[in-house]
């Protein structure tokens, strides 16, 4: 297995993007298990992210919500922005 390298995503203050450059496109983080980490629960579970023994924590790739409004974290169940559709009033 090809480890995904985080420090791509790593801005100069150290933490994990929340949006692309160029674009400014909301990003979500996928875990060996198919979980979704908001970048907030990927910042504060850094040390987690890269044990290949914790499929629940270790980010295998990144991806971009483009439309899923019902997207959430599986960590702490935050909506994850999707950046071209709106989440209807409730």
């Amino acid at each position: 297995m090809v480890k995904f390298d985080l420090s791509v995503y790593e801005m100069e203050n150290g933490k994990l993007q929340s949006y692309t450059w160029p674009g400014g496109y909301p990003i979500f983080y996928v875990t060996a298990d198919c979980g979704k980490l908001c970048p907030d629960c990927a910042n504060a579970n850094r040390e987690l992210l890269s044990d290949v023994n914790d499929p629940q924590w270790f980010v295998i790739c990144c991806d971009v919500n483009y439309e899923d409004v019902d997207l959430t974290c599986d960590n702490c169940n935050k909506p994850i922005e999707a950046a071209y559709a709106e989440r209807a009033e409730q």
